[in-house]
């Protein structure tokens, strides 16, 4: 409808401007004022959803489409609200001035936006069932190769038991599924969607699932669904789908008693003549012109020259898609996909680096990202196995770790030993014989004499035991003679650690020389100290000390063509002492404190002695009987020459170790190469190892063992024998990579090899079975995963919830070889007995995911393997839920849509995104704390939409 109204009435908004237009007192008259648009100038009182049309001297209201009222006041239409459903052959929702149509679970929309037609989900990743998918109208269902029967998550098949009646046997009767009860018989239950029959064995559809097989309207019955179409329809003869009617005319007669309040905007659109006749021979959208019938297409197609079809858009033909990665055309659209080791980002069109170190678990120790893919690696000391996992390395099953005498394996690392009379060398391998130990009741005296001789100073000091050398014999060093005061208690009573704590006195003291180089060479004696130590007499000074550690550390080199030649520099030489008050200078006037602060004078006095014998050079440490020089003030040419320490030779005016197939005897011999028979893989080595059985080595100087002359030539996962002179497989729990080696070497950490003759670390497995198991959260792995699991290994884990709530199992992807008829399998039963309920059982590889509820409240799961071919195993999370949610858990899980995307299937896969979606399974509610930030939502659009309707038609099943 419309209304007029003059311009006086145009209401006090245009007050102003007719003031402005009215002619001034004695002003002539004008001439007649032309026509003012009221729409335009904002001046009419028309309801915001009406149209405001100009006229002269007058303006129109009209609602618009979708409204009705007299213009200046609008109401919306419900055009859901008749007998015709507006239109919609499903679900119609009213929208302000419109509305739409949407369709059930299992249907998509038709071109003409009114009919629903039915979704075929076995053309998408064959529904994702096991066996066999067959579609139906409104869903589908799975269905199991001959030997195999349906598992209760509707998707799985599981191998049928000849044996005894029970669940696991083919004959249980049951359609759907099979309980079994406590007194050993069975029960039938049926599939959300299904009721029992009478027998207690069949199941009747009802209108729940699927829509009860029907395209348009479904009742229930007794006997099941009866379907029935819309007034623009009649039933097919299959009884299930709808055809529309040939002529328009048929719906005009049909409808002529169906109500005189119908909406006249409804029967209008329903009874056009052209469109509403075979949709005007569209392919898909037919709209009315005055110049006859439009065609046109939804995107994603485009329209042919014929002007009716509709020809798919390959959109993978221009640009990729715009896909980072892959593009995969689909039926009106197109999929993007990335790589393995990227992710689809929510844009559904970029791919991101998946950063696997993010995640937990990845790696034992360090891990390092690279694009699309990433690496772990180990401490030293530790070795990778199995991808991901780092063990100790057994350094001494290899040729005793090079040690000369005895090796200790710790973890990370290794030890050499010495027997009795010996000592360790500086390079930590090789041993040194000593003159003999001390007496066990002797404790170790550390001597620092100080002579008055010639008018100067000189001191020595002399270790008698406990004598460790570290960091070398060149540019620094650290020297210990004697046991500390911590040391010592550890091995003293209470009462002498308690003396030790009063009387014990620590002094450090640092000299300094401005030019100098640390060296710890041997050196001529003094002649004063060839002498018996006389304390007593006036111009010696002597103390005695339980520990002394001496430390020389170079600083900056000093500049100029002399630190070229001389290679001097700064020089800290740091002494730190401990010595004990003695028992004897403690009186009744002179307590345990006043002896240990005579003691301290006293040997401050000494230290301002030993400073000056630092700084002249006449300072030496006296070891094993022979003299030693602390350092040196300055270094000529021809002194550079001197000997070198044992294990090292002169190279370049320095001291450096002999190199691997050399050794040093001694120290004042340049290296010399290993004899025939020996050789010697490592620098700085006092000796060479023998070949053994009387082998000789091609030519002196040899480093490795594949150099002696062997009677045969061992290929990798053997050892050579040189007693039998044979060829020996490895032993289980070692292996060898390489030709002719004389060991074998130990699988790192506590894993082993499956059989003997081993050639690659990856052959060492860990048989631990793995997984957390936890209440609310957890997962079971397979032993050594990510690698390979071990042969004829079992594992068991029993997951028990909490009271009131179910268990949910996610399968990311399972490799067990086919190769082995089923030697290598998972199954999931209730309990450990063969015949109890069974959730899930594979013997074979799935890369593509899956969801499903256990069938029981508890689940005792086992994987077991033979001796045969391996594979990579599982990684399995789990989540509780409570039990209130079971019909919604189920109804997500069994959706086909849930693995049809390829970009479902990742959720599903993505550690990260795993944990979100348990986190919205076992608590629905939580979905919308997701949905609600979208813009850093972490799953794909799609996705959202396939949960949408689900969780809010569980949570709000009124609205």
């Amino acid at each position: 409808m419309g209304s007029g109204g003059r311009r006086s009435a145009a209401g006090p908004r245009a007050l102003p401007l007719l003031l402005l237009l009215l002619p001034a007192p004695g002003a002539p008259i004008a001439l007649p004022l032309p026509d003012v648009d009221e729409c335009s100038l904002g001046l009419d009182d028309c309801h915001p959803d009406a149209i405001c049309q100009n006229t002269p001297k007058l303006y129109k209201c009209t609602c618009k489409g979708g409204y009705t009222g007299e213009g200046k006041k609008c109401e919306d239409i419900d055009e859901c609200d008749n007998d015709f459903n507006g239109g919609c052959v499903h679900e119609c929702f009213n929208i302000p001035g419109n509305y739409r149509c949407t369709c059930y679970d299992g249907f998509m929309l038709a071109h003409d936006g009114h009919n629903c037609l039915d979704t075929d989900e076995c053309m998408f990743n064959n529904g994702g069932c096991q066996h066999v998918c067959v579609n139906t109208v409104g869903s589908y269902e799975c269905r199991c190769k001959e030997g195999f029967f349906l598992s209760d998550n509707q998707h799985t098949c599981i191998h049928r038991s000849e044996e005894g009646m029970s669940c696991m046997n083919k004959d249980h009767g049951c359609a759907h599924i099979c309980r079994e009860t406590p007194k050993g018989g069975v029960a039938c239950e049926c599939r959300p969607g299904f009721e029992l029959s009478k027998n207690q064995r069949s199941c009747i559809l009802t209108c729940n699932h699927g829509n009860g097989g029907c395209q348009h309207t479904c009742d229930d019955a007794d006997n099941g669904p009866i379907c029935g179409c819309h007034p623009k329809y009649i039933m097919h003869v299959d009884g299930k789908t709808c055809l529309e009617r040939e002529e328009a005319v048929e719906i005009s007669e049909g409808n002529t008693t169906a109500g005189a309040d119908v909406d006249k905007r409804v029967k209008r659109r329903l009874l056009m003549e052209t469109c509403a006749v075979n949709n005007g021979g569209c392919d898909r959208t037919c709209k009315d012109t005055s110049t006859g019938v439009h065609c046109s297409c939804p995107v994603g197609f485009t329209l042919q020259f014929d002007g009716k079809t509709c020809k798919d858009i390959d959109e993978c033909q221009s640009n990729n898609g715009g896909c980072d990665h892959f593009c995969k055309n689909t039926v009106g659209s197109f999929d993007c996909s990335c790589r393995k080791g990227f992710k689809l980002l929510t844009d559904e069109k970029s791919c991101q680096d998946i950063d696997e170190c993010s995640f937990e678990r990845t790696c034992d120790h360090m891990c390092i990202n690279h694009p699309g893919t990433f690496e772990c690696t180990c401490n030293k000391g530790y070795a990778l196995y199995g991808f991901t996992h780092c063990g100790d390395i057994n350094e001494c099953s290899v040729n005793n770790g090079g040690c000369q005498q005895l090796c200790v394996n710790t973890l990370g690392d290794y030890e050499c030993l010495c027997h009795s009379n010996y000592k360790l060398h500086w390079n930590k391998k090789d041993c040194v014989e000593t003159k003999g130990p001390l007496p066990d009741n002797m404790s170790p005296k550390v001597l620092l004499h100080c002579i008055k001789s010639g008018g100067s100073d000189r001191c020595f000091l002399s270790c008698s035991s406990d004598v460790q050398v570290f960091s070398g014999t060149q540019d620094a060093y650290t020297l210990t003679c004697g046991r500390s005061s911590q040391l010592k208690k550890k091995q003293q009573n209470t009462n002498a650690s308690s003396w030790l704590d009063t009387s014990a006195v620590k002094i450090s003291v640092t000299f300094k020389l401005n030019e100098g180089k640390c060296s710890l060479k041997k050196t001529e004696m003094f002649q004063e100290g060839l002498e018996e130590i006389m304390p007593e007499r006036h111009n010696s000074v002597m103390e005695s000390f339980h520990y002394v550690n001496l430390t020389c550390s170079s600083g900056k080199k000093v500049h100029g063509p002399i630190s070229r030649l001389t290679a001097t520099r700064e020089i800290f030489i740091t002494a730190d002492f401990e010595l004990e008050t003695s028992r004897k200078e403690v009186t009744d006037t002179c307590d345990v404190r006043c002896a240990r602060k005579k003691t301290e004078k006293r040997f401050r006095k000494t230290i301002r002695t030993l400073r000056k014998t630092v700084s002249r050079d006449q300072f030496r440490v006296r070891v094993s009987g022979m003299d030693h020089e602390v350092a040196r003030k300055s270094l000529k040419l021809s002194e550079l020459q001197q000997s070198c320490g044992v294990g090292q030779m002169h190279v370049g005016n320095r001291c450096d170790q002999c190199s691997p197939g050399e050794y040093s005897p001694d120290g004042f011999k340049p290296c010399l190469p290993c004899p025939l028979g020996t050789y010697q893989p490592e620098a700085g080595r006092v000796s060479c190892f023998p070949c053994g059985g009387g082998l000789t080595t091609r030519h002196t100087g040899a480093s490795l063992f594949q150099d002696c002359e062997t009677k045969v030539q061992c290929s990798p996962g053997h050892f050579y024998n040189t007693t039998t002179h044979r060829c020996i497989r490895c032993i289980v729990g070692t292996y060898q990579p390489e030709f002719g080696q004389n060991y074998c070497i130990s699988c790192p950490g506590n894993t082993t090899t499956d059989f003997d003759g081993s050639t690659n670390i990856t052959q060492c497995k860990n048989r631990q079975c793995g997984g957390e198991l936890g209440d609310y959260t957890g997962y079971i792995e397979s032993p050594n995963y990510p690698g390979d699991y071990p042969a004829n290994t079992e594992c068991t884990w029993n997951i028990n919830p909490p009271p009131k709530r179910r268990i949910l199992i996610v399968v990311p992807e399972i490799f067990l070889p086919i190769e082995d008829e089923c030697g290598d399998y998972l199954v999931m039963r209730k309990s450990s007995s063969s015949n109890s309920v069974t959730t899930y059982e594979t013997c074979q590889t799935y890369e593509r995911p899956i969801a499903f509820t256990s069938r029981s409240k508890k689940l005792w799961i086992q994987f077991k393997s033979n001796e045969g071919n391996s594979a990579k195993g599982f990684q399995v999370p789990y989540v509780t839920y409570d039990e209130d949610y079971q019909e919604l858990i189920e109804d997500i899980v069994r959706d086909g849509r849930l693995y049809a995307s390829e970009n479902h299937q990742e959720i599903l896969k993505d550690k990260k995104l795993i944990k979100a979606l348990f986190d919205v399974l076992a608590h629905p509610q939580n979905y919308f704390k997701y949905t609600a930030q979208e813009s850093r939502e972490m799953f794909p659009r799609s996705f959202i939409r396939l949960l949408r309707s689900k969780v809010s038609r569980f949570l709000r099943p009124y609205k």
